[in-house]
Protein backbone atom coordinates (compact mmCIF):
# COMPACT_ATOMS: atom_id res chain seq x y z
CA UNK A 1 0.00 0.00 0.00
CA UNK A 2 1.61 3.66 -0.84
CA UNK A 3 0.52 6.34 1.52
CA UNK A 4 0.37 9.56 -0.47
CA UNK A 5 1.85 12.63 1.78
CA UNK A 6 1.43 16.70 1.45
CA UNK A 7 5.43 17.02 1.67
CA UNK A 8 7.18 17.85 -1.26
CA UNK A 9 9.50 20.03 -3.36
CA UNK A 10 8.99 22.44 -5.87
CA UNK A 11 10.89 24.56 -8.47
CA UNK A 12 10.21 27.95 -7.37
CA UNK A 13 9.58 29.46 -3.65
CA UNK A 14 5.81 28.47 -2.54
CA UNK A 15 4.18 30.82 0.48
CA UNK A 16 5.78 28.76 2.88
CA UNK A 17 6.32 29.76 6.64
CA UNK A 18 9.22 27.74 8.67
CA UNK A 19 9.39 27.56 12.24
CA UNK A 20 12.82 26.81 13.61
CA UNK A 21 12.82 25.80 17.02
CA UNK A 22 16.31 25.25 18.48
CA UNK A 23 16.02 23.83 21.75
CA UNK A 24 19.71 23.59 24.39
CA UNK A 25 18.79 20.38 26.68
CA UNK A 26 20.37 20.48 30.14
CA UNK A 27 23.07 18.22 30.28
CA UNK A 28 22.54 14.50 29.76
CA UNK A 29 18.61 15.81 28.60
CA UNK A 30 18.93 15.97 24.82
CA UNK A 31 17.50 12.70 24.07
CA UNK A 32 15.12 13.66 26.70
CA UNK A 33 14.38 17.20 25.22
CA UNK A 34 14.01 15.03 21.79
CA UNK A 35 11.17 12.99 22.82
CA UNK A 36 9.25 16.08 24.43
CA UNK A 37 9.31 17.56 21.27
CA UNK A 38 8.58 15.08 19.46
CA UNK A 39 5.18 14.68 21.50
CA UNK A 40 4.77 19.02 21.05
CA UNK A 41 5.06 18.64 17.00
CA UNK A 42 3.03 15.94 16.94
CA UNK A 43 0.32 17.64 18.73
CA UNK A 44 0.41 20.31 16.72
CA UNK A 45 0.47 18.41 13.25
CA UNK A 46 -2.55 16.93 14.45
CA UNK A 47 -4.84 20.32 15.45
CA UNK A 48 -2.85 23.22 13.14
CA UNK A 49 -4.47 23.22 9.63
CA UNK A 50 -1.90 24.23 6.76
CA UNK A 51 1.18 21.97 8.71
CA UNK A 52 2.98 20.60 6.18
CA UNK A 53 5.89 18.33 7.83
CA UNK A 54 8.68 18.79 10.67
CA UNK A 55 11.94 17.91 10.74
CA UNK A 56 13.65 16.85 14.04
CA UNK A 57 16.93 16.46 14.54
CA UNK A 58 19.84 16.01 17.40
CA UNK A 59 22.80 17.93 17.46
CA UNK A 60 26.41 15.47 17.25
CA UNK A 61 27.47 17.92 20.03
CA UNK A 62 24.85 16.06 22.53
CA UNK A 63 22.81 19.45 23.56
CA UNK A 64 21.37 20.70 20.92
CA UNK A 65 18.04 19.49 19.49
CA UNK A 66 16.31 21.41 16.22
CA UNK A 67 12.89 21.26 14.81
CA UNK A 68 12.45 22.67 11.31
CA UNK A 69 8.54 23.15 11.04
CA UNK A 70 6.52 23.62 7.66
CA UNK A 71 3.06 24.88 7.87
CA UNK A 72 1.06 26.68 4.70
CA UNK A 73 0.40 30.16 6.84
CA UNK A 74 1.96 31.48 10.52
CA UNK A 75 -1.97 32.01 10.82
CA UNK A 76 -2.56 31.70 14.38
CA UNK A 77 0.24 29.63 15.65
CA UNK A 78 0.29 31.80 18.83
CA UNK A 79 -3.01 30.34 19.69
CA UNK A 80 -1.22 27.17 20.76
CA UNK A 81 -0.11 29.04 23.86
CA UNK A 82 -3.49 29.36 25.15
CA UNK A 83 -4.35 25.44 24.70
CA UNK A 84 -3.23 24.08 28.06
CA UNK A 85 -2.74 20.62 26.82
CA UNK A 86 0.11 22.43 24.27
CA UNK A 87 1.04 24.89 27.23
CA UNK A 88 1.72 21.31 29.43
CA UNK A 89 3.75 19.45 26.88
CA UNK A 90 5.93 22.54 26.52
CA UNK A 91 6.25 23.00 30.06
CA UNK A 92 7.89 19.36 30.08
CA UNK A 93 10.15 20.21 27.55
CA UNK A 94 11.13 23.56 29.35
CA UNK A 95 11.80 21.47 32.48
CA UNK A 96 15.05 19.61 30.57
CA UNK A 97 16.01 22.23 27.99
CA UNK A 98 16.15 26.49 27.12
CA UNK A 99 14.43 27.03 24.38
CA UNK A 100 14.05 29.93 21.37
CA UNK A 101 11.80 29.92 18.14
CA UNK A 102 11.65 31.79 15.05
CA UNK A 103 9.89 32.45 12.22
CA UNK A 104 10.78 32.72 8.47
CA UNK A 105 9.05 33.26 5.27
CA UNK A 106 10.40 31.29 1.79
CA UNK A 107 12.15 34.41 -0.18
CA UNK A 108 14.09 31.96 -2.67
CA UNK A 109 14.87 28.46 -2.94
CA UNK A 110 17.89 27.08 -4.98
CA UNK A 111 18.34 23.86 -5.86
CA UNK A 112 21.67 21.69 -6.59
CA UNK A 113 22.70 22.52 -10.34
CA UNK A 114 20.66 25.72 -10.92
CA UNK A 115 22.40 28.41 -13.19
CA UNK A 116 21.51 31.76 -12.07
CA UNK A 117 21.59 35.46 -13.73
CA UNK A 118 23.72 37.94 -12.66
CA UNK A 119 21.77 40.56 -11.13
Amino acid sequence: MTVQTAAGFTAGPQPTVFIVNVIHAHPGRQDEAFRLIQEVVRYVAERKPGFLWSNLAKSDDGETVVNIEAIADAGKVDEFFSDPAFVEKFRALDAVSTSEFHTYRVGDLILPGAVFAAG
